[in-house]
């Protein structure tokens, strides 16, 4: 028995817990937001503006299920598109940010032998990311880790009513 008082055992505490009035079901992600969790996530787009033939190699490296596709400029972007700006200078990124919504996230790809304040200066234009060099599989791991703080980002700033 648990130190509650109440006699009950640790599996009757569970079926205690899960135990509603109303029929919904028990999840830890269940809210009453406007986000409907039952609609299944679109699958994520790689979205390039720049030089494609830096990328050329990327889809192989990347999850299944993405997708890799080069944008004809910045009205050719869709708000849940991770923008990857291949050969990206401070005005690429200060352009595509003015037009963007926040929640797009932006990736620079830069030379190996950028300078630093190329890159400290895509960063501070509104790069979520910047990558040196462009190996298709580091570049993979950069666009990965990009999706989950946007879908993280998402969570978070659920208004629950």
């Amino acid at each position: 028995m648990l130190g509650t008082g109440h006699g009950l055992g640790e599996s009757e505490m569970l079926v205690q817990l899960n135990r509603t009035d109303q029929n919904e079901a028990f999840a830890p992600n269940r809210f009453t937001g406007r986000a409907d969790v039952n609609t299944p996530r679109p699958e994520p787009v790689v979205a390039v503006l720049g030089y494609h033939g830096r990328v050329a190699g990327l889809g192989a490296h990347l999850p299944s299920g993405w997708s890799v596709r080069h944008a004809a400029g910045l009205d050719d972007i869709r708000a849940d598109d991770i923008v990857l700006i291949s050969g990206a200078k401070v005005l690429d990124v200060v352009g595509a940010r003015a037009v963007l919504p926040r929640r797009t996230r932006i990736v620079a790809l830069v030379d190996d032998d950028a300078a630093a304040e190329l890159v400290a200066g895509v960063l501070s234009a509104g790069a979520d990311v910047c990558v040196r060099g462009g190996q298709p599989a580091i570049l993979a791991g950069h666009l990965v880790a990009c999706r989950r703080r946007q879908l993280t980002d998402r969570w978070m700033n659920l208004e629950i009513a």
